[in-house]
């Protein structure tokens, strides 16, 4: 270990040995600093248009950037009075060069990104800087709008309630913010368009991701989908219905704790016999990846009838099957199962049958963002899950040294053996800071957790008691010996009592994440003296904490309609020497307190945290309190109580140790590889049918800007005919086993007319290649006389483009099949993935499997589709009443119209559970930031006003080993709670 210190302190480490070249790159911007100062704002914007026919002419990006970014920290300057630092050019030249820059808080990511923005949108292409949500995005758009604007650029930003055409228009712009799911949306929406100019992005070239951890890594376990209603199955569901009451006993196994129900071998078989009789299966078996719909509606069918009970799953109430909530028993109106469970259900009680919503497109965000030709990011915490950003993306982590040496103390862990002590020294921090004027941020993991500190910060009793608790400790102390411990606890104690006689004992903020800009505005404010806000870990993220408040919030605060610029010059000047002073009280009180109430499952989460602390220099501590009760220490935490006990820790005692606090991330790091293994695992599906669906939107995209697809029909045409030739006439076989008559009929179905096939068949020494070459040219002459006759009926009829009426027939066919084939290609792979997992019990790998079966579902794709678009085309004709060659067109453009009401966007939050793509949809389920019932009851005695010792009905439910409210001191087990 020694010899490595001595390695870095020779050689430095391999980060700045990586950093190294771009210090050189940053002294020659900054020679360039003075001569881009001497130019006016018009010549300003020259360089940008200089730059770009540079660009044109053959030099590089790289070969700009010097210059590049001498002249947008120029526009920074002149706009917003801000000149980026050198460490913050380094960061840009990162995220050109499409790595990761790891910046602490308040180093100025914001502003770095405009430095590579502006240098790669030199090439036309635009550039899209990601956020994590609108507000943010609107915020930065139109503050380094500023930036742009003074460099000749245009910026756009995309929020949710945009129509397609504002879209289009904020796309085209050379810079565009916008939120990673808006963002993934707009690229399935775009792939479910009829024609290129209704499309609104125009390609993936670079992207900037902000909070680049939390998009590509937290937010990546989860898929982005778009689904609608389905065409009406309801028969299908029937007929299946019917056979599952045929089923007995032997057919199935059920297991209760799982709630899980599976066909066994015999039930297979028995299946399978009746599906063939009803003639829905094809092939010989039930598991042929044709079968895939099918054998989802036969395990839907069997849930509703083994695992749906009525009366007690759901009700039948007004013809409709209503859900029952299993812990409350409350009807859950409007709530539906999913994935068709519902429609089985309600096939099984004879009501009417709804249309499922099934899935129309989907994404993850690995496959979306490494459509980008570049991609780049910016953190304060991304070295935790480097392997991951260089695995799953192949970007690599640069950390960026800080501004001024971080001055922040990060204290040791301080850890309880019970939650409610935990929760008890949290209380004495807050309490000690507030009085002190030291601004605290506390941290919580959850939404609860925070509303439950806010509501023992609220109570005057918790705080009498806390009062009461603390006295306890001034036995242990001898007088003359300890007498600043004593005067300390004293002090202590008398803070308590008058808190606890103030009508709001701590005054603070609780952030909640559900409005982003009251969330920024809160966080912006935190660093007021004596300010205490409390937080969830991920809230108001983006916006700096800055010490003594923000100017330009209170100035945007006070500013009214019509303030002179000399008015405003002076209240900014009023409101900088107020701030200057809240500043130095806060540093005097020791800067940034930041309070974690627990450790999260990622190390990276609590480094954000810590990071809220110690910006620019500033001084701060940040400190953890942990208690065996939590989460992480309860699920990894094993054996580590009794060995506390064994050295003598107490309940109302705490220990603070390294190597404690080194343990819990070793926890940590465990579950860290765990959602590494899920995150992937999601991958590894998705990027079985990545390629899949690349091959069919590249396709989309080539047939619609192609002015003709005469030359793919022709193609289409030729394969259909060689398929069809090969089912019925093996290559290389007798004579006697060609199924002429079956070839003859095929033909005819598809093609819409007899050919002499049967003769052909009949002459002596014809070969099957032969014949298949009759074909090909006798179908293609018919089809050339229909082309001619058609289009000579549509001048008839008077039809703008007579000539061309079937070319634009064919193109408005293939591709309204090609969207309908897929789309019911996406319902069969969602079915495949959510039954290939009972594979494993055939000791088979699910993933192989679905490799395999996804791969012959598509194939089965592109034949269906070439047979459907072809009969299709080969069956059309036009009728005899006037114009109806344009009511056709229209007709065939509107099948491939999707009634965009209908559409619902989905991402699910991997650790809520809820749609966080539902804003703006008043239709979509909204969160719920409620308290939930499974916060201690005795946290929730503490916390409120009023509890009867004489009335056990105010109590609440206490569990077993609380002590009794009625003040025995004794276990409610052994008091009022004995059985």
């Amino acid at each position: 270990m020694a010899l490595l210190d001595v390695a870095k302190k020779i050689f430095g480490s391999s980060n700045e040995r990586r950093l190294k070249p771009m210090m050189k790159t940053v002294e020659k911007i900054n020679a360039l600093e003075d001569e881009i100062a001497a130019l006016t704002d018009e010549q300003l914007i020259g360089k940008t248009q200089e730059f770009r026919q540079r660009y044109k002419d053959g030099e590089s990006l790289d070969d700009l950037l010097v210059e590049a970014f001498a002249t947008v920290r120029e526009g920074a300057k002149r706009a917003l009075g801000l000149r980026p630092y050198d460490v913050q050019l380094v960061g840009g030249i990162v995220l050109h060069q499409g790595n990761i820059s790891e910046m602490k808080t308040g180093e100025g990511k914001t502003l770095v990104a405009t430095l590579p923005a502006y240098l790669n949108s030199l090439t036309g292409n635009g550039v899209h800087i990601v956020t994590v949500n609108d507000y943010l995005a609107k915020r930065d758009a139109e503050w380094m709008g500023r930036v742009f604007e003074k460099v000749g650029l245009r910026t756009g930003v995309i929020v949710n309630e945009l129509s397609d055409p504002e879209r289009r228009e904020q796309y085209a712009a050379d810079i565009t913010y916008a939120t990673n799911n808006e963002l993934g949306f707009d690229y399935l929406r775009d792939n479910m368009k009829s024609s290129l100019e209704e499309m609104v992005q125009r390609g993936h070239h670079y992207a900037i991701v902000d909070e680049v951890d939390s998009i590509l890594i937290d937010e990546a376990r989860t898929p982005l989908i778009i689904s609608g209603p389905t065409e009406d199955k309801s028969d299908l569901y029937l007929t299946i219905d019917k056979f599952i009451p045929q089923l007995t006993e032997e057919d199935y196994e059920l297991d209760e704790k799982q709630k899980q129900v599976t066909l066994t071998d015999e039930g297979n078989e028995h299946i399978e016999k009746l599906l063939m009789e009803a003639g829905l299966l094809k092939g010989d078996s039930l598991y042929e990846a044709e079968n895939v719909s099918v054998v989802h509606h036969v395990q839907n069918a069997l849930r509703a009838h083994i695992n749906q009970k009525r009366d007690k799953d759901y009700i039948v109430k007004n013809n409709k099957v209503v859900i029952i909530d299993e812990f409350t028993g409350r009807m859950m109106e409007g709530r539906r199962w999913s994935d068709g469970l519902h429609q089985a259900v309600e096939a099984k009680e004879g009501v009417d049958i709804q249309p499922e919503n099934v899935t129309l497109a989907s994404i993850t965000f690995q496959n979306y963002f490494r459509l980008y030709k570049k991609l780049s990011g910016m953190t304060g915490t991304a070295l935790t899950e480097e392997s991951e950003f260089a695995d799953i993306y192949k970007l690599n982590v640069f950390e960026i040294p800080t501004n001024r040496p971080i001055a922040r103390a990060d204290q040791d862990d301080e850890l309880y053996i019970t939650v409610d002590e935990k929760y008890k020294a949290i209380a004495r921090q807050i309490a000690d800071c507030h009085d002190r004027g030291q601004p605290l941020l506390v941290g919580t993991a959850s939404i609860e957790k925070s509303e439950l500190i806010s509501e023992l910060l609220t109570s005057k009793k918790f705080f009498r008691e806390l009062a009461k608790d603390t006295e306890k400790y001034l036995a242990e102390f001898k007088p003359g010996k300890h007498d600043d411990e004593i005067a300390e606890v004293k002090r202590q104690i008398a803070l308590f009592e008058e808190l606890a006689k103030r009508k709001e004992p701590v005054p603070h903020n609780v952030l909640n994440a559900r409005f982003h800009e009251q969330e920024a505005e809160i966080i912006a404010q935190a660093g007021v003296p004596g300010a205490v806000t409390i937080a969830t870990n991920m809230a108001g993220r983006g916006t700096d904490i800055q010490l003594g408040g923000s100017v330009d919030l209170e100035l945007m605060k006070q500013l009214e309609e019509g303030d002179s610029e000399e008015t405003i010059a002076r209240k900014r000047a009023e409101i900088e020497k107020r701030i200057a002073e809240q500043k130095q009280k806060a540093l005097d009180a020791g800067g940034l307190y930041v309070l974690a109430t627990e450790r999260h499952e990622s190390r990276r989460i609590d480094n954000q945290l810590r990071g809220r602390s110690g910006r620019q220099g500033d001084p701060g501590t940040t400190k953890f309190f942990l208690s065996l009760q939590d989460d992480l220490m309860r699920i990894f935490g094993t054996g580590m109580e009794n060995m506390l006990k064994r050295f003598g820790i107490k309940e109302d005692e705490s220990i603070e140790h390294p190597w404690f606090t080194k343990a819990v991330e070793n926890a940590q790091r465990k579950i860290e590889t765990r959602n590494f293994d899920i995150r992937k695992n999601v991958l590894k599906y998705d990027d079985v049918i990545n390629d899949q669906r690349k091959t069919i939107f590249e396709e989309r995209i080539d047939f619609m800007s192609s002015k003709s697809v005469e030359d793919t029909i022709r193609d289409m045409r030729q394969e259909v005919i060689e398929d069809i030739v090969e089912t019925h006439i093996p290559p290389k076989s007798y004579v006697e086993r060609w199924d002429v008559e079956g070839l003859h009929t095929k033909i005819e179905e598809v093609f819409g007319r007899a050919f002499p096939v049967k003769e052909w068949a009949a002459e002596e020494g014809v070969a099957d290649t032969e014949i298949t070459e009759r074909l090909t040219e006798a179908v293609d002459a018919y089809a050339s006389q229909r082309a001619v006759d058609l289009n000579g009926k549509a001048r008839n009829r008077g039809l703008k483009d007579p000539d061309n009426f079937i070319r634009r027939m064919e193109k408005s066919v293939l591709l309204s099949t090609l969207d309908r084939n897929w789309r019911e290609h996406i319902q069969m792979i969602d079915h495949l993935r959510s039954i290939v997992g009972l594979r494993s019990m055939g000791q088979r790998d699910p993933l192989n499997e679905f490799k395999t079966e996804s791969f012959a579902l598509f194939e089965a794709l592109i034949t269906g589709l070439r047979q459907d678009v072809v009969r299709e085309l080969m069956h059309i004709d036009l009728p005899d009443e006037d114009n109806d060659a344009e009511r056709m067109l229209r007709e065939l453009a509107a099948r491939r119209q999707l009634d965009q009401s209908k559409l619902q966007a989905t991402h699910i939050d991997a650790t809520t559970g809820e749609n966080d793509a539902a804003h703006g949809n008043p239709d979509a389920p909204q969160r719920s930031y409620g308290r939930s019932a499974r916060v201690s009851t005795l946290q929730a005695r503490q916390a409120a006003e009023e509890i009867n010792p004489n009335d056990p009905a105010t109590w609440g439910r206490v569990r077993r080993n609380d002590p009794c409210p009625c003040g025995s001191g004794r276990k409610f087990k052994h008091c009022h709670g004995t059985i």
